[in-house]
């Protein structure tokens, strides 16, 4: 009996979790490829667009400067009567987290709007702008900020962490519109900030001996203090500022995966760079190219996915990780490029939709680095829990780990489910063919079920019940 830690259910609320998988290989028989000429996919309209030119300045004292400029343009139906943006680095002050010793502090010198001071408002992560003339369809308005702040202690991804700044959602951010702008309360657990592909001109200034690590393919080792870098069509903007990193680089096809670490451990190093360079040729041969030539790994912090870089350290700041779990974290982190980063999903009603699946693209990945067999017969308590798995994340009762259901069930399920359609190879051509059809599209699961029925030719929904729950 092989045993593989399959649905580890990493960084939402919970630890690994292991299951059992039978000796009996799954035999499949060479895939055929599907016709999807037929096929129209519909990805979830934006609703706004937004690229951002943003000056950041880090003194001596660690005190960051934001001068930020964004345009935003309405793309949606209805005719705009407010602005409204994700504005974080505010949860993190001692008004809205009065259990950090050390929070964070943030002053708004002003807000511009095309060229005239605006009134703004500003309740813990949500800053809006009521406009004077509303924003019709396809107008774009000029938006300023000039703000400062410093990062908290034991934040949530925003953060310093010992002499190493991690600048997650640091600046404000435009939501998705959906008959209203899609925005929802920030909560300390899960990802709750849904943004549309942007583009991005960044220049820093900082101090000297600093590391500089962004979502950008354009940054280098050893870094500059002073710099421009952009990015294209991604979800958002990471910034990650390390004091006197390790780095190993390894090159695979055009990409270079840099990985590093605030720990001198050459072999445990040299092991996660290893699995992340395998886990990164794996996705890219199984399901699609990746769009840049850099891709970094830090291993430190928060296991979170940002474009173009991730953080693998601990899971909600439980401690340090074994090698093998942090291996494991590694893995799914990097999925999250294609599935999150390459196809968008909303996180806060959906959020199964990229947790799931790249969890069981995890799967799939080290089934076949380890030898691990396709086979989902045996583990049953997935498949008992009674919820769907795409419900939105305040839908789940209170008590309910809503991540057995977000990537526990949905993994689970959707492996049960490629078993009895062919197996592995089966599971890998449809991740292939579902990146073909919507990379750099929005997915919902009402979406994501069209897609799977034609590819599958079901004649009904009955595979979905107790799992997938359709609208009304």
């Amino acid at each position: 009996m092989k045993k593989y830690w399959f649905l580890f259910v990493t960084l939402l609320f919970i630890s690994l979790a292991a299951c059992d998988l039978t000796d009996a290989k799954n035999e499949t028989n060479d895939i055929e490829e599907k016709d999807l000429s037929q096929f129209q996919p519909e990805g979830v309209p934006p609703g706004s667009e937004s690229n951002y030119n943003i000056s950041l300045k880090m003194n001596e004292k660690e005190t960051f400067t934001i001068e930020a400029d964004i345009q935003v343009r309405n793309v949606s139906e209805d005719n705009w009567e407010t602005l409204e943006f994700y504005f974080i680095p505010n949860m993190f002050t001692a008004e809205n987290s009065r259990s950090l010793e050390k929070p964070a502090t943030l002053d708004i010198d002003k807000v511009v709007l095309n060229g005239e001071a605006a009134d703004y408002t500003l309740k813990e992560d949500n800053l809006s702008i009521e406009l004077k003339e509303e924003l019709i369809p396809e107008e774009t308005i000029d938006v300023k900020f000039l703000y400062s702040f410093t990062l908290p202690e034991e934040g949530l991804r925003f953060t310093k962490n010992n002499s190493s700044f991690y600048l997650a959602q640091w600046y404000p951010m435009v939501p998705t519109y959906r008959n209203g702008w899609n925005k929802e309360a920030f909560a300390f657990k899960g990802e709750t900030y849904h943004t549309p592909y942007s583009n991005f001109e960044i220049n820093y200034d900082i101090p000297e001996a600093y590391t500089v690590i962004t979502t950008s393919e354009q940054d280098e080792f050893p870094s500059k203090n002073n710099n421009t870098l952009t990015a294209e069509q991604v979800k958002e903007f990471f910034i990650a500022i390390i004091d006197e990193p390790t780095m190993i680089e390894k090159k695979v096809g055009e990409t270079s995966i840099r990985v590093f670490s605030l720990e001198d451990d050459a072999e445990k190093n040299d092991e996660l760079t290893e699995v992340a360079a395998s886990a990164f040729k794996y996705f890219e041969d199984k399901i699609g190219p990746y769009p840049f030539e850099e891709l970094d790994v830090i291993l430190d912090e928060l296991g979170m996915e940002y474009p173009g870089v991730v953080t693998a350290g601990s899971i909600y700041n439980k401690g340090n990780l074994s090698t093998s779990a942090l291996k494991q974290v590694v893995v799914h982190e990097i999925a999250h490029q294609w599935f999150y980063g390459m196809i968008s999903n909303d996180p806060y009603h959906d959020p199964w939709l990229d947790e799931g699946i790249t969890q069981f693209a995890t799967f799939l990945f080290l089934s076949e680095y380890e030898g691990l067999d396709f086979d989902f017969t045996e583990e049953e308590r997935y498949a008992e829990l009674e919820l769907p798995v795409n419900l939105s994340l305040n839908e789940y009762p209170p008590g309910e780990r809503s991540s057995s259901y977000i990537y526990g069930k949905s993994s689970f399920m959707l492996g049960r489910l490629f078993q009895e359609q062919g197996g592995k190879e089966e599971a890998e051509s449809f991740l292939r063919d579902y990146f073909k059809m919507y990379q750099h599209k929005e997915v919902n699961t009402e979406e994501f079920i069209r897609f799977m029925e034609f590819y599958f030719d079901f004649d009904d929904r009955s595979v979905f019940d107790g799992w997938l729950e359709e609208e009304d």
